[in-house]
């Protein structure tokens, strides 16, 4: 089984290498031999086969694990994407509701103060008012006392220079004097 099968251009890989200092007989790599071929294949199926039962198998399987699992995980990292956008989105909302809330609550109070300050001013005007009209009742009614006195002086006084008159007759002179003081008497009570 010495055979040697002839690769075309074998010749010439033989003569490069020659050249360069090395022996010309040719190459073991480069020469076919038939027994080397067959155990070869054989080696080969065999690796092969041991390596796709005991190898390839669990190599495949845990690739497709593995493969499942980074689909989980973007499956997963999606799904959490989706929740972290509708929280997103529920907090938007849940600030915009708030903001309009305290808006809504901002404007009752300033309304509601403004409410209490127009009825505090309103009961402190209607207070003045019937403080005012509480005077002038009083001073109406303590005028009217004043002159139902002044009366009563001035009919007594009448009566006084009336009897006065009677009781003496007096002159001219008498008459404008009693007339006189009798008003000096009233100016005096008015003031």
């Amino acid at each position: 089984m010495n055979q040697h099968w002839i690769i075309p251009g074998d010749n010439q890989l033989h003569e490069s290498t020659g050249t360069h200092g090395a022996e010309t007989q040719q190459n073991p790599l480069v020469k076919l031999d038939p027994g080397l071929f067959i155990w070869t294949i054989l080696t080969f199926v065999l690796i092969s086969t041991i390596l796709a039962k005991f190898a390839w198998k669990p190599l495949l399987a845990m690739l497709e694990e593995r493969n499942k699992s980074i689909e989980d995980s973007l499956l997963s990292a999606e799904k959490a994407r989706k929740e972290l956008e509708n929280i997103n989105q529920e907090s938007e909302v849940i600030l915009t509701k708030a903001k309009t809330e305290a808006q809504s609550i901002i404007s009752e109070a300033k309304s509601a103060a403004d409410n209490l300050k127009e009825d505090i001013v309103f009961k402190a005007k209607q207070e003045a008012d019937s403080q005012l009209e509480k005077a002038k009742v009083q001073i109406n009614v303590e005028k009217d006392k004043a002159m139902q006195e002044i009366r009563k002086e001035v009919v007594t006084l009448s009566i006084d220079v009336a009897e006065k008159i009677i009781k003496k007759n007096l002159s001219k002179d008498d008459n404008v004097e009693l007339i006189n003081s009798s008003l000096e008497n009233i100016e005096n009570y008015e003031a």
